[in-house]
Parts: C-alpha cells; sequence; structure tokens
C-alpha cells in the first residue's frame, strides 16, 4: 500500500469516527441526519479510494447505491423536516414574528 493510501485511509477514518461521535452525541435529530449523511459520504470516498488504488472497478455498482442511498436519505430527511410547521418563540405558529412580517392596513 502507497503512503497516500495509508493517508487516505486515515482521514477517512477519523472521519467517521467524528461522524460517529455526532451521531451518538448529537442534540438533535437533524445533527444525526446530518451525521449519518456525512458517514455514508465517507463510506462511498473509501470505496472509491479502494477502486482506484486496487484498480478494481467491480466495487463501482456499490458505490452507485451508497451514493444513491444517501442522496435519497437526506432529500426524504429534508422534504419531511420542510413538512413541519414552524414554531414562533413569541406567540402560536403562524404568527408574525417582526416588523417585516406585520401587514400595514391602508
Amino acid at each position: 500500500m502507497t503512503v497516500v493510501g495509508v493517508i487516505a485511509y486515515v482521514l477517512l477514518g477519523s472521519g467517521a469516527l467524528l461522524a460517529l461521535t455526532r451521531l451518538a452525541l448529537g442534540p438533535s435529530l437533524l445533527d444525526r441526519v446530518v451525521a449519518t449523511d456525512t458517514l455514508l459520504v465517507i463510506i462511498a470516498a473509501g470505496l472509491a479510494v479502494h477502486a482506484a488504488l486496487q484498480r478494481d472497478p467491480t466495487v463501482v455498482p456499490v458505490l452507485v447505491v451508497v451514493s444513491l442511498l444517501a442522496f435519497v436519505g437526506s432529500v426524504s430527511v429534508a422534504r419531511y423536516v420542510g413538512g413541519m410547521p414552524l414554531q414562533s418563540r413569541q406567540g402560536e405558529p403562524g404568527q408574525p414574528t417582526g416588523a417585516a412580517d406585520r401587514q400595514v392596513d391602508r
């Protein structure tokens, strides 16, 4: 294994450990979703590094599946969270929160 391969695997491994830490300690659902998406991207990058260093094209379909899984998961969670009503800090949901949201009657 070359020095470049070792450096790439060490960086990907440390990134995966940091993503797993955020996944375990994340205070909110969105933090855990971002950590999961980051972990899937790191897995895809690891597969790409392996395919490039070993000159093995058989992992490319697995790489495509992992990439599609990451994309579809991110989009579906974003659509789910985007459909939730936002609550204002000052009152009920849907109430104006600032001067820009208030309507002026003329």
